[in-house]
């Protein structure tokens, strides 16, 4: 079965706003504290798949909007995420790699010379809250965040986790739980905070952080939840999902067979060696572990905040051919130039070959 990875947003506080999931068996479902939403902004994604292992490298720089001062979220995953830092360049090298050419034209003469499960938490006591029934996989700062891998047989232990260990939960979030659990599943919790300074600010960009698992088939977690009135209270109504997926092949996504993906090719082509060797010092990723050669797919999608059927799934395109975008075109004036000289050596310059001729033939009479 294929696997799926899913990302489930949290609040920090003490009071909740349980808000009812918009659909059974949705992937996440929004809990927050009352009058401190959190929802999804803009997001960057690079994933590079590697088919030869099975693995995919998931690296997230996401923004965030919410009046909370702290916030967390919940990933899910097949197997044990290797959790890392990785650099925010690499965007930017992608980026710069795939931006538009810029082509210069003459003026033409007119006459006129870019997943949120919320849960409050404090990341205070790591300890186990149901004995040996969650289990503390791992625990690590990196990348700025407080990580820590659990690993359960029970959404109801993971529940008692949760309350034991600070976290402000619901019954929506036990439900979104237990599929991912009752899979065998792994559940990464990662704080975020705002800095001392910013904490008026409502939008929150978190550091890039790599996650590396195993998985049957390469995906994007792309399920949400109805955000209902959290999008107006913060003032959002559309954000840009980006995702540089890097393989073997040009690759395409996949909703459901019935409701298409909205995501669009913006650029594919082949990546040479030499930007894949920059990339992936800026990745702070091994040679071993990625394809030898890489081919760039770019998605965009304009992601709308209602609840989506299912996750983005991926797969080799049968259209292998290159992508770009539209050249920019700018459009230069000549010059005019304001300096009395300039036309009189232009003068100068047309009348000469006429006085020559006229010299040497005469004047011409009718």
């Amino acid at each position: 079965m294929a696997s799926r990875i899913s990302v489930c947003f949290l609040v920090l506080g003490s009071l909740i706003l349980a808000y009812t999931a918009s659909a059974p068996g949705q992937a996440c479902c929004p809990v927050h504290r009352s009058g401190q939403p959190v929802v999804n902004a803009d997001q960057t994604v690079i994933l590079i798949w590697d088919p030869a292992t099975k693995t995919e490298h998931f690296i997230r720089q996401a923004s965030f909007k919410s009046e909370a001062d702290d916030f967390g979220f919940l990933i899910p995953s097949p197997s044990r995420p290797e959790l890392e830092e990785s650099g925010n360049g690499a965007f930017d090298y992608l980026r710069k790699l795939t931006e538009p050419e810029l082509k210069k034209k003459r003026q033409p003469n007119s006459g006129l010379g870019c997943i949120g499960c919320g849960v409050a938490t404090d990341f205070g006591n790591k300890g186990e809250a149901a004995g040996a029934s969650v289990r503390v996989l791992e625990e690590k700062l990196v990348a700025g965040f407080n990580a820590v891998v659990l690993e359960t047989e029970s959404a109801g232990a993971l529940m008692n986790w949760l309350k034991t260990n600070g976290y402000i939960f619901s019954p929506e979030v036990e439900a979104w739980a237990k599929p991912y659990v009752q899979a065998g599943w792994k559940i990464t919790a990662l704080k975020v905070a705002k800095d001392a300074d910013r904490k008026q600010e409502k939008t929150v960009a978190a550091s890039a952080l790599r996650m590396s698992f195993q998985t049957d088939k390469p995906l994007f977690p792309y399920r949400e939840p109805d955000y209902g009135n959290s999008t107006n209270k913060l003032g959002v109504s559309g954000r840009l999902l980006r995702i540089y997926f890097i393989a073997d092949a040009r690759f395409q996504g996949e909703l459901t067979p019935n409701e298409p993906w909205t995501g669009r090719v913006a650029w594919a082509g082949k990546i040479s060696p030499g930007d894949r060797a920059k990339e992936l010092e800026l990745l702070k990723l091994a040679e071993r572990s990625v394809p030898a050669d890489w081919w760039l797919t770019e998605f965009e999608d304009r992601w709308a905040y209602k609840a989506a059927p299912a996750d983005v799934y991926f797969s080799r395109d049968t259209n292998q051919s290159e992508v770009r975008r539209p050249p920019i075109i700018e459009y230069v004036s000549l010059p005019i130039p304001t300096d009395v000289m300039t036309y009189v050596l232009g003068v100068v310059m047309i009348l000469s070959p006429l006085v020559r001729r006229f010299r040497k033939n005469g004047p011409v009479l009718s």
